[in-house]
């Protein structure tokens, strides 16, 4: 039995899958996009949760995708798609000791901020950070934008070595020396990398807290990158987009319509298996779709199941299975409806009208709550106090909530997904209660505010985005599960060995989570060049 013949089959609606389908669309190719959930996004999508409220069911604000080549290639702005700059685009609450530190898109005025904070020695520090780490920054990001190889990874930083320093002498004696110490610090822990620029623990807390929004703690070998990448915000801040997160989705939803192509929600595909010369996807009721060219971009675990029914080697599924690290979870999501902003203390006087309501509300001020928080979730335990990032996006986009209120959204961790004792149905509410409470520490009265909420959980998140094991980056961000790594070394080059024009995206594959449409665009470029090469066979004029 044959099914209906597109040029390409996307699995997964998330960002990556959309991007995909979109480069492929956009250069003539039928292509249509099959999705489990009700509506295209996964984690970048925006809905109604409470009358007159836009509440992101993940992502909020876009760090990344900025920095991409994705949204001048799609011409996302011509189908919707408007970015706010978040200046402020962080902040760290004041302590006892110390006001709030206000972290701009403007380099003096965050150095100033940092000065009347914490001192002239940090603020000179946090210069010298931001001048050392931009280009490092920028050669990550241009890695996170082909594929991972050793070759691709070696010429990404091998003209960094002027970004470090050394004691050796002579010609090749610093460039080696430069090197060497270069990789210890591409290589070293977040909080070494902090401890070595920085005397204030408050500071040196919020930068911790920003790099951990990864999933691993900055104490991890290999996560000094995760806070080096603060430096680039002062290239190009974090974009809120106008109308949610989802705004994404929707522009990208245009740009695959605009050009022929097609999305097919609410039913999954449940197998993939070859047949002839082609691929044949079968989804859960029972409709057959064929294609040359299938990119997988839903979770890799998913991928592997829909392999597995589709007869594929089950010694090869069984042993990537038990190499790839999902983990047990990362954090929980609170969403609220409130009367007020939170009105948060020891701020400065001189800030927008919106305030830090554009910033990362970075509520830490000591690393020490930090990895208690992690420790606690490798026991299974809740945080005794959970580290919160409060984003407060309605007072620079009205379009959120209905005139006099706001929408928060809170991200926390760390939250395990097994729990060492009870279930999330109990445990969620107590949770969500604490989070809240977080805010109120820094914001007091914040919690008076509050009209509507709604919880997702790990177990939530799983449940309702497909984010197994309630992690939202698919995989670990450990250095062993990234680059070349991610999510096995077999299937680390966006390919499944022995399933030619099987391709893979999504936040399983490299370069990991987040907005970025890395690998949506990674996976789209290589399925072009292999259609491309198909059709110099097949013609007169090409090579055999």
């Amino acid at each position: 039995m044959h099914g209906t013949r597109r040029d390409a089959i996307i699995i997964g609606a998330g960002h990556n899958g959309l991007i995909a389908a979109a480069y492929l669309a956009q250069a003539g190719h039928e292509v249509e996009v099959l999705e489990r959930d009700e509506i295209p996004g996964g984690a970048v999508s925006t809905v109604e949760r409470f009358p007159g409220h836009r509440i992101d069911r993940g992502s909020s604000a876009h760090l990344m995708i900025r920095h991409s080549p994705v949204l001048d290639d799609l011409d996302l702005g011509a189908h919707g798609l408007r970015y706010v700059d978040c200046d402020p685009w962080a902040f760290v609450p004041a302590t006892a000791s110390a006001p709030a530190i206000v972290f701009r898109t403007d380099l003096d005025a965050t150095c100033a901020s940092i000065e009347n904070a914490c001192g002239t020695a940090d603020a000179e520090s946090y210069r010298r950070f931001v001048a050392t780490w931009t280009p490092r920054a920028s050669s990550v990001m241009d890695a996170f934008y082909q594929p991972a190889t050793m070759g691709r990874f070696g010429r990404a930083f091998g003209g960094l070595g002027h970004t470090a320093s050394t004691a050796r002498t002579g010609f090749f004696g610093q460039r080696s020396g430069r090197v060497a110490n270069l990789t210890a610090e591409l290589m070293s822990s977040g909080d070494s990398l902090l401890d070595g620029y920085f005397r204030s623990e408050q500071l040196k807390a919020g930068l911790a807290w920003f790099g951990a929004q990864s999933g691993p703690p900055m104490s991890a070998p290999g996560t000094a990158p995760m806070i080096g990448f603060a430096a680039l915000m002062h290239r190009i801040p974090p974009g809120r987009a106008i109308g949610g997160s989802g705004a994404l989705t929707e522009a990208l939803v245009r740009r695959i319509g605009h050009d022929g192509g097609r999305i097919t929600c609410a039913d999954p595909a449940v197998s993939v298996a070859r047949c002839g010369d082609h691929w044949q996807v079968r989804t859960a009721s029972g409709e057959l779709r064929c294609a040359a060219t299938v990119i997988n971009a839903c979770h890799i675990l998913t991928t592997l199941d829909m392999l597995a029914a589709g007869g594929f080697d089950a010694g090869a599924i069984d042993a990537w299975r038990r190499t790839i690290v999902v983990g047990n979870g990362i954090g929980m999501a609170v969403r609220l409806g409130t009367t007020a902003l939170p009105d948060y203390q020891g701020l400065p006087a001189d800030l927008p009208a919106h305030g830090v309501h554009s910033a990362l509300g970075l509520l830490v001020t000591d690393r020490a709550q930090l990895a208690t928080a992690y420790g606690s979730a490798s026991a299974g335990l809740l945080p005794p106090r959970p580290a919160v990032v409060a984003m407060s996006y309605s007072a620079i986009d009205p379009t959120l909530a209905p005139p006099g209120r706001s929408v928060i959204n809170l991200w926390a961790q760390w939250h395990p997904y097994r729990l060492a004792e009870g279930a999330w149905s109990t445990a969620g509410a107590r949770a969500a209660q604490a989070v809240c409470d977080e805010v109120d520490r820094y914001a007091p009265g914040f919690a008076a505010s509050i009209d509507h909420r709604y919880v997702q959980t790990p177990q939530d998140l799983a449940d309702e985005l497909g984010l197994i094991g309630g992690n939202i980056m698919h995989v670990e961000m450990s250095i062993d599960q990234m680059f070349m790594w991610r999510p096995t070394p077999d299937l680390s080059g966006h390919r499944v060995p022995g399933a030619d024009g099987l391709l893979l995206a999504g936040a399983s594959t490299h370069p990991g989570g987040g907005v970025t449409g890395a690998s949506g665009y990674i996976a789209a470029h290589m399925a072009l060049k292999r259609q491309a090469r198909a059709r110099r066979r097949r013609s007169p004029f090409g090579r055999s």
